[in-house]
């Protein structure tokens, strides 16, 4: 074996993003590489939220994990995009962010024309069918349509520890993941950065690259090799969390397609159905508003049943490395950063950064610090556009209230989302706005914040005949889809009901 091919990785930490690291790694490189797991024993999993984006299904598939067997075991279900209500007003109003682009989006600018003709329907569900299947709490897709193949695009919510121990158990015995039961006590270090860890258990591993997925502590990146932790509370002011399961009230309870993001008076309620159970969260900022307040919030949406229930108190932090990837280890999951749950960005951030790592893994030790410098640069500018986007639900919002208007003050606001909301004044975001392939939140994302949260820019010239018509076939388009899934896709429990009878009945499982 040579000295400078890199033949070894080790993820240090368990957890989703420990896990799904592996996987995505070890479904790529099989045995040309070496992949190793080491989790302690006693730590546990912390999962702030249960939701998913669309990436999720690529990269369960790639991992050659049946659908079927991750709706069953980890208690997954459907989620079309987030329903939000009462954030632009201190009212009920709602829109919605779904995770289908615009109707014709590769093609046409729709929301410059949805902006320009006003009409009775929202931006959303004048330009996409979500907003009307999430309403009606329709499924995603057909009874008949295939694993992870549907009508309109979708991830999932799902039970955060279910999902670890089905990862865990797929990575070892169909994927060649070795798993390591160990409590780090000593790092050592030599002029490539990482030699080798030491565990309590009297275990030394090494390792041609280290990856870091130990949370919040980052053991590796952050204790051992000093990379600082960037602050954005001052810009999101959510720091804490208090959260409850919370049981349907019958089997036949409606399962709600969509994460709920109820907007409040220092923060906001995340309402996310699994198929047995709910889960409820107040999100609020710590500074605006006490822990007894909070509770008494979540009591409120919960009703009588929270006397009867055990609410977890979660400190969040806001924040991310000021580098990600040093000499040989790099940081994934909590261990790089972590900014507060609105937009379920935590697990796809874990996704990008693996899917980094194994599309770009310099087999050469050499070509690494090329790499990293790449990678640093990428990742940087994510964890930058995630604080910008979640900021702009915030300031483009009319509540009132301190916390809301704290958040409206320009000394919270970054001078790049400043620069474009001045530029959104006169332009409606589209493609050439970003700069990369794989943006975290695409121009799409932005058109369903801006145009639900009532942001309305000037436009200053009128539409030629050909344009006026090809806006108005494709909006009479997706009226016609809307119409058409109307009579084809199923409830979304009578839909997750039949994938699980499916499963129970030895039925084909789909990959």
């Amino acid at each position: 074996m040579s000295t400078h091919l890199i033949d070894s990785i080790l993820v240090v930490g368990g957890g989703a993003a420990g896990w799904l690291t592996a996987g995505i790694l070890a479904a790529r490189y099989g045995q040309d590489v070496q992949i190793t797991l080491i989790e302690s024993a006693d730590v546990p999993i912390i999962g702030v939220g249960e939701g998913s984006w669309p990436s999720l299904r690529n990269t369960l598939r790639d991992m050659g994990i049946s659908e079927t067997d991750f709706f069953t075991e980890c208690d997954a279900s459907f989620k079309q995009g987030v329903k939000f209500i009462g954030w632009q007003k201190d009212n009920a109003d709602f829109f919605y962010h779904p995770f289908s682009l615009p109707i014709g989006f590769l093609e046409r600018n729709v929301a410059e024309w949805w902006i320009a003709n006003p009409s009775s329907l929202s931006f959303a569900d004048a330009v996409c069918a979500q907003e009307f299947l999430c309403e009606r709490n329709l499924a995603p897709r057909t009874p008949d349509a295939p694993g992870y193949k549907s009508q309109v695009n979708y991830g999932y919510h799902l039970d955060a520890g279910k999902f670890v121990t089905f990862l865990s158990r797929h990575c070892k015995t169909i994927l060649g993941v070795k798993h390591v039961i160990g409590t780090v006590c000593k790092i050592n270090q030599n002029e490539q950065g990482i030699e080798s860890i030491e565990t309590l258990e009297q275990q030394t591993l090494t390792a041609d690259l280290f990856i870091d997925c130990s949370g919040l502590k980052s053991l590796l990146l952050g204790e051992a090799l000093g990379a600082k932790f960037i602050d954005k509370s001052a810009e999101i002011f959510i720091d804490s969390a208090v959260a409850a399961q919370v049981p349907y009230e019958s089997d036949e309870a409606p399962i709600l397609p969509y994460t709920l993001a109820e907007a409040k008076k220092a923060g906001w309620i995340w309402e996310i159905g699994l198929y047995s159970r709910k889960g409820i969260g107040h999100v609020y900022s710590s500074r605006h508003m006490s822990e007894d307040e909070a509770t008494a919030v979540l009591a409120d949406y919960i009703g009588p049943g929270f006397a009867n229930l055990s609410p977890r108190k979660i400190k969040i932090p806001c924040g991310y490395r000021d580098v990600f990837w040093q000499k040989n280890c790099v940081a994934i999951g909590m261990a790089a950063g972590f900014i507060e749950p609105l937009e379920a960005s935590a697990l796809v951030m874990v996704e990008l950064a693996a899917n980094y790592i194994r599309d770009q893994l310099p087999r050469h030790k050499a070509a690494m610090p090329t790499v990293a410098k790449r990678f640093n640069a990428l990742q940087t500018y994510r964890w930058r556009s995630i604080v910008d986007f979640l900021k702009l639900h915030y300031v483009l919002s009319e509540r009132s209230g301190d916390f809301w208007r704290d958040n409206k003050d320009s000394a919270t606001i970054s001078d790049s989302l400043q620069e474009s909301l001045q530029l959104w004044q006169y332009h409606v975001p589209y493609k050439k706005d970003f700069l990369y392939k794989e943006e975290v939140f695409p121009a799409a994302s932005y058109q369903y914040i801006l145009c639900g949260m009532g942001y309305r820019p000037q436009l200053p010239w009128s539409f030629k005949e050909q344009e006026k018509a090809v806006f108005a076939h494709l909006l009479n388009e997706n009226q016609k889809i809307k119409r058409a899934l109307a009579g084809v896709i199923p409830d979304t429990r009578a839909m997750l009901t039949a994938i699980r009878s499916g499963a129970a009945l030895g039925r084909q499982k789909f990959l």
